[in-house]
């Protein structure tokens, strides 16, 4: 079964400007995982959708790191700058996120909580520098229990770029898998 002939959805968090990469601080135009996403979305034509939070998050990186650790242990749901109707239009949804204090990012959490994920393929794609998935399979299973959450992926941010390859087989193993 291809992908492309399904109702894809590609929802994503991503952080651009200051991140993390291969050991130092970097300033990044594009995100990680929205470079993911763009990849996935070549192959699969499935619809993206940027998840962000209103309030958004610090300039820094290591000021980000805090809020973003004070968050996941109130377990706050920040609101979202868009919310997205319609969740009936998709079968497959493939939701991307850097790993964050070992999970989602808080405003990930929001989206799912948001979005009747019920009778859905949810694709988890992670970006990190060392620290893969976390917990966040777990956890999307927990907040999605009526979705079937397969075939989840992590890629080092600082590889991104040389991906194209790695995202095409893993799509060609899940488009496999969905047969």
């Amino acid at each position: 079964m291809k992908l492309n002939d399904k109702n894809v959805l590609i929802a994503y968090y991503s952080r651009r400007g200051n991140n993390y990469v291969n050991g130092s601080i970097q300033n990044l135009a594009v995100g990680n995982t929205e470079i993911i996403a763009r990849k996935i979305q070549a192959i699969t034509q499935g619809e993206l959708f940027h998840i962000e939070s209103v309030t958004g998050y610090p300039d820094g990186y290591k000021e980000t790191t805090e809020v973003a650790k004070k968050e996941f242990r109130a377990n706050v749901r920040p609101e979202l700058v868009q919310h997205l109707s319609g969740s009936e239009a998709y079968e497959v949804i493939f939701l991307g996120f850097p790993n964050w204090w070992g999970t989602m990012p808080m405003p990930v959490f929001t989206f799912l909580e948001e979005f009747d994920t019920s009778r859905k393929i949810i694709i988890p794609f992670c970006t990190h520098e060392g620290s893969g998935l976390g917990n966040s399979t777990r956890d999307i299973k927990k907040v999605c229990p009526k979705a079937s959450v397969v075939n989840e992926i992590d890629f080092y941010g600082s590889r991104v770029n040389e991906s194209n390859d790695a995202v095409k087989a893993w799509i060609t193993r899940i488009e496999k898998s969905l047969d």
